[in-house]
């Protein structure tokens, strides 16, 4: 009977990382939401691309 405990402890360790987790995705996600980080990629003018292409 004393794996049966040691296994559900293992288990609880584990959701509890995994919990933490994804506690630790939403701060990153929020941290970066708040910082203004752009939405949409640049985009380059016509003029932009030209100028790259013939350096």
């Amino acid at each position: 009977m004393a794996t049966r405990s040691r296994t559900t402890f293992k288990k609880r360790q584990k959701e509890m990382a995994r919990i933490e987790k994804q506690r630790d995705k939403a701060a990153k996600r929020a941290q970066k939401k708040e910082s203004g980080a752009p939405n949409e990629p640049e985009i380059m003018s016509l003029e932009e691309a030209a100028a790259l292409r013939f350096s």
